[in-house]
């Protein structure tokens, strides 16, 4: 129903019969997203004159994004680390989305995004050394680790280390953490059977195991952040 909102404020006006044509489903499945777009508050206005058709409020926008429980959460998270970051520019208004997307959690929820947001570090800046050897991971990769971090659930990765060595490893991803521009996932490494910091850039692949982990705090893996030497 997102590509159907869109087109819906972009075009004029648009038949239920031409719209069921451009997304290859009947009329009657158009008619009844319409009604469901209507329910959920959405300001859908009909012409049922000759010629005429449907089309969304072009006013209608700003203040009333209808997001899902995950992608309020990434919104979250990525003002939370923009702020962290104390960055001067363009966050002048974050507060304020913030703290209107923390209201439209139920309290467990709201709990459950401070967990995930404490699970988020921000470290130093990665040297120019660093900075030049970085790519971006396959999105594969991020799905994954997204998962993984959000569920506190175990992952299966190869892994390639500086001298272009690759391993497999079971870990668990415990925290994140940004030495800008350089993600690094904090966990536990089950073949090395502790505390281990990999470099998300050089995750060559990555699939969930389907186990879960208990959370360790961050000062059982401060001594494999020194020996990286990364900096919190």
């Amino acid at each position: 129903m997102e590509l159907l909102a869109v087109q819906l404020k972009q075009e004029e006006l648009c038949t239920v019969k031409d719209l069921a044509l451009q997304h290859g489903v009947s009329e009657r499945t158009i008619t009844r997203d319409l009604q469901l777009m209507r329910e959920q508050g959405l300001p859908i206005d009909a012409d049922r004159g000759r010629g005429g058709g449907v089309r969304l409020d072009r006013n209608w926008g700003v203040g009333r994004m209808n997001l899902a429980y995950p992608e309020a959460v990434d919104l979250l998270i990525s003002i939370a680390v923009a702020e962290q970051m104390d960055s001067p520019m363009f966050l002048a208004s974050l507060g304020s989305v913030r703290r209107q997307l923390v209201a439209s959690f139920s309290p467990e929820k709201r709990h459950k995004v401070n967990r995930l947001k404490a699970r988020i570090l921000i470290g130093s800046t990665a040297s120019t050394y660093v900075q030049r050897t970085i790519n971006p991971p396959p999105k594969r990769v991020v799905q994954a680790l997204h998962q993984a971090f959000i569920d506190q659930g175990s992952l299966v990765i190869k892994y390639q280390r500086e001298d272009l060595a690759e391993s497999k490893r079971t870990i668990e991803p415990h925290y994140l953490m940004l030495n800008y521009p350089v993600w690094y996932v904090i966990a536990f490494d089950h073949l090395r059977n502790g505390p281990r910091t990999f470099r998300a850039d050089r995750i060559l692949s990555a699939d969930m195991t389907g186990e879960h982990f208990r959370l360790l705090p961050k000062d059982a893996f401060q001594e494999t952040l020194d020996r990286n030497g990364l900096l919190i």
